[in-house]
């Protein structure tokens, strides 16, 4: 295993007198799956909030290390940016295009790797017309990648719930991440949408693509994960393989009870 591609220290959250996150620490490795669980209200989704830009952290830092950089520090930074730098994620709530093309929402995600000027785009000359092209043949192939081809000129909203997660995660890869956070891919899922999904994430990661989710599907994380973080109240209670999470009395106690043995 290579080194570190996610690295946050102290992460803390106040939202007025409420303390949502306290002194989170948390890393993912170049190429592995990590998955953070815990109860419903746990902080989850605020960790990713914190670390995607969305909101700023009270205290702590989040540290991104690209191939061949330094590391970047991603606190403070507009969520823009932060996809630029190498992160990007889906959400809980599916959030595409929904009036564009499948197509049309993966070359949205190909937006952060372009570097055709507004002039360009207005006079449409040589170099913007070779980029827009090599744009829809990179989208093309991400639907390939992702299985997502027979939808190409479909209008997004009109997929199939499964598809449509998939969707989210295409156009999430189309920004070239180093890292990409999944926020409950399994929600709403049937179990073959789910058994497509798990086949889906291990591809990805297959290839090197290092990845950090949050689910509440138990089975999907133990078979997935090579570590799982556990929150509770917004505090990390836990960290280890999933086996050992599996058998922490702390976890049990505090979230998975007789759900990890299912």
């Amino acid at each position: 295993m290579n080194g570190r591609i996610l690295e946050v220290v102290g992460l803390t959250m106040d939202f007025g007198g409420i303390r949502a996150l306290n002194n989170v620490d948390l890393d993912v490795k170049q190429g592995e799956i990590v998955a953070l669980i815990g109860p419903n209200g746990a902080g989850k989704t605020t960790f990713f909030n914190c670390i995607t830009g969305l909101y700023r952290p009270t205290k702590g830092d989040i540290f991104l290390y690209r191939q061949g950089s330094s590391r970047a520090s991603l606190k403070g930074m507009k969520p823009n940016r932060v996809t630029e730098v190498g992160l990007a994620r889906t959400f809980q709530n599916i959030r595409l295009f929904p009036q564009m093309t499948v197509l049309e929402n993966v070359m949205i995600g190909r937006h952060c790797r372009t570097s055709s000027t507004i002039f360009g785009a207005l006079v449409r000359n040589t170099s913007t017309r070779m980029e827009e092209d090599s744009i829809i043949e990179s989208s093309h192939r991400m639907l390939v990648k992702i299985g997502l081809t027979q939808y190409e000129n479909e209008i997004a909203k009109n997929l199939p719930y499964g598809a449509q997660r998939r969707l989210e995660i295409a156009r999430a890869l189309a920004t070239e991440p180093e890292l990409l956070l999944l926020d409950e891919p399994a929600a709403g899922m049937n179990p073959q949408e789910t058994s497509e999904l798990v086949n889906l994430i291990q591809s990805i990661a297959a290839e090197g693509q290092s990845i950090l989710l949050i689910e509440h599907d138990m089975k999907l994380v133990m078979n997935l994960s090579e570590r799982i973080f556990v929150m509770d109240y917004g505090k990390k209670i836990a960290e280890g393989t999933p086996e050992q999470i599996r058998n922490n009395p702390t976890v049990i106690k505090a979230y998975l009870g007789e759900e990890v043995d299912a």
